[in-house]
């Protein structure tokens, strides 16, 4: 997958680990109260839960509402930062969020696992 971003959005990678649970109200109080960002300036905010290390959300501001982008990876997890303190976020580029959607860790990127077949 490429992700091509527009001119100006940034990729925010929330450090640490969310309730999973969370809707798109939720995220967006996270993004305001914890990250202390403004959730409708139109930059993405990407999640990742302890428990389920295989999904993340991503929360933005289209300019007419909140979207909410969920990805479960059906083999193996997504790569993930130690938490340092919560509230840290970690910008990435365009490429960057396009190897961490497709499951590969942007330090090493080679994809590593492939289905043989569907179902």
């Amino acid at each position: 997958m490429t992700a091509l971003l527009p001119p100006g959005v940034k990729v925010h990678l929330a450090l640490g680990y969310i309730d999973m649970r969370k809707g798109l109200d939720g995220l967006a109080m996270l993004v305001q109260g914890v990250l202390q960002q403004d959730p409708f300036t139109g930059h993405l905010f990407v999640f990742r839960g302890r428990t389920r290390a295989n999904l993340i959300e991503i929360i933005f501001w289209d300019g007419t509402g909140l979207c909410l982008f969920t990805k479960r990876l059906e083999h193996g997890v997504f790569p993930w930062p130690p938490s340092v303190d919560a509230g840290e976020t970690l910008s990435l580029s365009s490429a960057q969020l396009s190897l961490l959607i497709d499951g590969v860790d942007r330090r090493a990127p080679e994809q590593k696992w492939r289905p043989a077949i569907a179902g």
